[in-house]
């Protein structure tokens, strides 16, 4: 109530960018402050025994995770992770710094409770985001994000990708290869199978065939159902522990304008197509590695719709801008009420159950 009556028309008055950093600002200050984290905590938290999950050997307090494209410079990742959610994605970080696209690059359709974005992976590199990181006290699950240096050809991405893994591997839980944005020219055609499995094959040679935590691949849901098929094979193939599904997509007819801004589009319209990708992905996947599913997560109704669809841990990110902080504690609270309901033991047994 407090954030829709007055702080989110202060922050909705000023361009969407702007506002991010306004939020930055006083999330980064609050780290100054010992006691504010408890406080965060005390506010934003929803803890039940029901939600923890252990998958891979790391905990997750809950499955509501905070999207890649927050955090993307890993400044705010010890304040976010008191702020309800079970985990947090930083980035994406690439190995070179970016300034990213030129402004404006992110656009709101409040009435669609959806975001366009073309911000070009804006980012202050790896070797940064390393010392940065290193001066962290790590006080819960931190995913990390990789992407493609935009100057870096695309044949040299292997490489790219290895220089940001090698650096920010150590700070992680999990790391994540990112080929599914839309922002970066090129990017999305290392989701065809040759391109990818030359990707995959290069990177794990020089982690001698063995990542030594979990590595998720992000896929777009601009993908035919085969492509995305052939690719997960290719994951099980290469041992990927993991798979995100969906980044933004490119189809903007929802807007109904006849020339949409350029980039990504996330939020509510993107929901279907998430859930019709985790339905696939767990069909094809058999339980065998874990699914991330994210887009268009606005309520605890759509979390455990996209739970029972065989997803075993979900982000939100637009959701969060529209709704609030308090999305996080409404969404587990309701995944705790509704296992109890349906007399559930744990959030891991709805997984698939469809």
């Amino acid at each position: 109530m407090f954030y829709h009556s007055l702080i989110k028309p202060i922050l909705f008055h000023l361009d969407p960018e702007s506002a991010h950093h306004l939020v930055g600002f006083f999330l980064g200050l609050s780290q100054k402050l010992p006691f504010f984290h408890k406080t965060l905590s005390h506010l934003f938290e929803y803890k039940s025994k029901q939600l923890e999950q252990t998958i891979q050997g790391i905990h997750f307090p809950n499955p509501l995770g905070l999207a890649a494209g927050f955090d993307k410079t890993a400044e705010l990742f010890p304040t976010m992770i008191h702020m309800g959610f079970g985990f947090i994605e930083v980035g994406t970080i690439t190995a070179k710094a970016q300034t990213g696209n030129e402004k404006p690059r992110l656009f709101r359709y409040p009435k669609l409770q959806t975001l366009v974005n073309r911000m070009g992976f804006n980012n202050p590199g790896a070797d940064v985001a390393e010392q940065t990181l290193s001066k962290q006290k790590k006080n819960g699950v931190r995913g990390i994000n990789a992407g493609k240096s935009k100057i870096t050809p695309i044949e040299n991405a292997t490489e790219d990708y290895i220089y940001t893994l090698k650096k920010l591997s150590p700070y992680a839980d999990y790391v994540v290869i990112n080929i599914s944005s839309p922002n970066t020219p090129g990017l999305r055609s290392l989701q065809t199978k040759e391109s990818l499995v030359s990707l995959l094959s290069g990177v794990l040679k020089e982690f001698d065939n063995k990542f030594p935590i979990p590595l998720y691949l992000k896929f777009a849901p601009d993908l035919a159902k085969e492509d995305l098929i052939q690719n997960l094979e290719v994951c099980l193939e290469y041992g990927i522990r993991g798979v995100i599904l969906t980044n933004t997509t490119l189809d903007k007819q929802i807007l109904g304008e006849e020339n949409p801004p350029e980039g990504g589009l996330s939020g509510e319209p993107l929901f279907e197509k998430s859930l019709e990708f985790v339905r696939i992905a767990y069909k094809t996947l058999k339980g065998r590695i874990p699914i991330i599913g994210v887009g268009g997560i606005n309520s605890g109704e759509r979390a455990y719709q996209m739970m029972k669809a065989g997803a075993n841990l979900i982000q939100i990110y637009t959701a969060y801008i529209y709704e609030g902080p308090y999305l996080p504690a409404q969404i587990c609270s309701y995944l705790d009420k509704k296992l109890k309901q349906d007399g559930i033991q744990s959030i891991s047994d709805i997984v698939g159950k469809e």
